[in-house]
């Protein structure tokens, strides 16, 4: 069934006010933007905890907020599940007394997620009588997940979860995060600034800056457009998600869909069988007209170009983003190249290059 999410938006803060129309049918919703462009305001107003919000909320049929018509539900009328940054638990209550209290949140009339099957789903059961206080950054984040999970939430709010975890924990708890959606299927708003986290979490994204929408649309589209992807904050990466077939010598065969394979650099964490997504930056990546011979780089792509987007005159230093489709399929790719380059090999709509990359470009996002 589609879920139907639409709000329409003002929310005074300090430096400007966030202004946000959007609707979507989409589960699985992103915001994505730099630091201090509105993100976590706008998640405040649809938990209930701003005020002089103005607009209209209504998700999944139900009117949360109509400024108009008088109508304002407080936070615990709302079935929001908050998960902030810092997570706060109850550090005098153990892993599953802190899950306890968010399951006595749930309304009646929910469907009620029972804390011992969240605790299965994000492989906390071990940790279940641990208090809160001796739990690691990446455990504590899990665990305000799983909280928020047993309230049983119309909607799920997740206010940048990894931000504050180094690459190793971000890598292990990100494939808890899309156990989670395809697990419980709970609508979930979530909020990042790391492009190759929204592609890989989100359906649909909603870009802010200083508080206003300036695009919205398909993570993979949005954020490899080249006409934004210089001035988002993290864009100009692409996230390459695939199988992995085999494994040799250190490196990994990553088929990214029928006909179309990529090798990618193996630190250990890979298995045959198991789906992976890896980010590969616009600037790793070189432009050629032909398949050039005697390269040490692994990957070499036919492609098509799709766009070619040069700096303005305000932007002396800043490179050229060219958009590619990758052989006869829809996968877009962006490049960072110089202007020089651009001219050098003429680059234009529809003029057929070669994408070449070394599999040592490919960070490893998480494996699940």
């Amino acid at each position: 069934m589609s879920v139907r999410f639409a709000i329409d938006l003002a929310v005074p803060c300090e430096h400007f006010e966030v202004a946000v129309e959007w609707r979507s049918e989409r589960r699985a919703l992103g915001l994505f933007g730099p630091s201090g462009a509105g993100k976590t305001t706008l998640l405040e107003a649809l938990a209930g905890l701003r005020r002089g919000v103005r607009g209209r909320i209504e998700v999944g049929g139900r009117v949360w907020l109509d400024s108009t018509r008088g109508i304002r539900l407080p936070p615990e009328r709302r079935g929001v599940g908050y998960v902030p940054q810092e997570g706060l638990l109850f550090p005098h209550l153990d892993v599953l007394g802190n899950l306890r209290l968010g399951a006595a949140r749930a309304g009646a009339g929910e469907r009620r997620l029972v804390p011992e099957r969240v605790l299965e789903v994000l492989e906390l059961a071990p940790l279940a009588r641990r208090p809160a206080r001796e739990l690691s950054g990446g455990e504590r984040q899990r665990v305000a997940l799983a909280r928020a999970l047993c309230s049983s939430p119309g909607l799920l709010l997740l206010d940048e979860p990894l931000a504050s975890l180094d690459l190793p924990l971000r890598r292990r708890i990100l494939p808890h995060l899309l156990r989670v959606r395809e697990e419980f299927g709970i609508p979930t708003l979530h909020v990042s600034h790391d492009a190759a986290e929204a592609t890989l979490l989100c359906e649909e994204i909603c870009v802010l800056e200083r508080g206003r929408v300036v695009a919205r649309g398909a993570p993979g589209e949005v954020l490899t457009d080249p006409e934004r992807s210089a001035a988002l904050d993290g864009g100009g990466v692409n996230l390459l998600e695939g199988r992995v077939t085999a494994i040799a010598e250190s490196l990994a065969r990553l088929e990214l869909e029928p006909g179309l394979v990529i090798e990618v650099a193996d630190e250990g964490g890979l298995e045959p069988g198991r789906r992976a997504a890896f980010e590969l930056r616009a600037s790793d990546i070189l432009l050629a007209l032909g398949r050039p011979p005697g390269l040490s780089a692994q990957n070499v792509l036919p492609a098509t170009v799709e766009a070619v987007h040069l700096p303005g005159a305000g932007e002396p230093h800043a490179p050229a983003r060219v958009t590619a489709r990758l052989g006869a399929g829809s996968r877009r790719i962006v490049v960072a190249v110089s202007p020089r380059a651009c001219r050098e090999l003429a680059l234009a709509p529809a003029a057929p290059i070669h994408l070449v990359f070394k599999a040592q470009g490919c960070r490893l996002v998480a494996s699940f």
